[in-house]
């Protein structure tokens, strides 16, 4: 598991940049993170590592520390360190049920379960949720005779996610205030560009 996956949010980007143009929305964003991370970490030691090091990252931030006074970069950082506390807390308590079962059935292995290792996703399930509306929209699976309603589960399960929150996280996207707000894509996009100038450069010196 990436535990830096809460510091690598939009969220963090823009406190780190002191950019408080779209700060509520971002931190609408990461709260969804926080929450995600809890309810559907398979792992709650790594859940727990990933918040400790996310709580360490805002205690210490340099926003908290200028002499300028208070922001809203300020204001927003003191809001969500105080919200990961309190779901380090939430995650310590016994839950019931729990979060996660640490009991696991005895499971007798075949030669297909041996040899087949199910993918996991390791990124913001806000940036998988923007992924399968995109692929929806694509119409690029069963020629798009699939309804996003049959679809998204299907790549939830793919990707080892349980969650039925994909409208949820879909209205998030919608209130980004960008004018592309589908930032996982437009990444992707970036970084594929990225690569394959790269592999064109090499390809390039080989000659």
């Amino acid at each position: 598991m990436n535990y830096l996956i809460l510091a690598e949010t939009e969220f963090f980007a823009m406190i780190n940049e002191a950019d408080s143009g779209c700060l509520k929305t971002a931190y609408g964003g990461f709260i969804s993170s926080v929450i995600s991370l809890c309810h559907e970490c398979a792992d709650r030691n790594q859940a727990a590592i990933t918040l400790a090091y996310t709580e360490n990252e805002l205690q210490y931030h340099n926003t908290l520390y200028t002499a300028a006074g208070k922001s809203m970069t300020d204001l927003y950082v003191r809001k969500a360190l105080a919200f990961v506390r309190k779901m380090q807390k939430f995650l310590a308590a016994p839950q019931v049920p729990p979060l996660t079962s640490n009991i696991h059935p005895t499971v007798i292995p075949t030669a297909k379960s041996k040899t087949q290792k199910s993918l996991q996703w390791t990124g913001n399930t806000l940036d998988l949720v923007e992924l399968v509306y995109g692929l929806s929209e694509m119409g690029c699976i069963d020629n798009g005779e699939t309804p996003l309603k049959v679809l998204a589960p299907a790549l939830y399960e793919f990707f080892g996610l349980d969650t039925k929150e994909c409208y949820r996280y879909y209205s998030a996207i919608k209130l980004r205030k960008n004018p592309s707000r589908t930032y996982f894509i437009d990444k992707m996009q970036k970084k594929l560009n990225e690569k394959i100038r790269r592999d064109e450069e090499l390809e390039r010196m080989r000659r």
